[in-house]
């Protein structure tokens, strides 16, 4: 089997006050996703204030497994840094890959940063407030009977 050589990523900033913007093209994979990685950590330090990072995903030709993980942890960098991030004009490609791996609503979530990852009660020891206050038995537990 012939493989078809890999894209160089391209890397395209734009800033404003409080959003960047990084239009990626080529091959988001295994020989170039610590490049995205790379420019977002720089780009957290350059903007302290940052709010929204943008990253344009229509010029990307493909995304494998290594640039999946790229983009995770780019999620979690900004969500650290109490940034958004925002995965605009996904490819059909990268919405597929997403779905299937079952990170589409993690990588998409709306909000800003690290809180809009938070579920309800998230972060509060079991046996603690919540659970003290609990009216109703979690979902798919069964209550007592007299």
């Amino acid at each position: 089997m012939t493989s078809l050589p890999s894209a160089p990523l391209g890397l395209t900033y734009s800033a404003s006050h409080d959003t960047v913007r990084v239009e990626l093209s080529g091959d988001l994979d295994h020989l170039h996703a610590d490049l995205l990685v790379e420019a977002v950590d720089r780009l957290l330090t350059e903007h302290p204030g940052l709010r929204d990072l943008r990253l344009d995903c229509a010029g990307l030709s493909a995304v494998d497994s290594s640039g999946l993980a790229a983009l995770l942890m780019v999620r979690r960098r900004t969500g650290a840094a109490g940034a958004g991030l925002h995965l605009d004009a996904r490819t059909v490609q990268l919405d597929r890959l997403l779905e299937l791996t079952g990170t589409l609503e993690y990588l998409t979530a709306p909000g800003a940063g690290a809180q809009a990852l938070r579920g309800p009660g998230c972060g509060v020891p079991r046996g603690g407030p919540a659970d003290e206050n609990r009216t109703t038995p979690p979902s798919g537990v069964a209550e007592p009977r007299a």
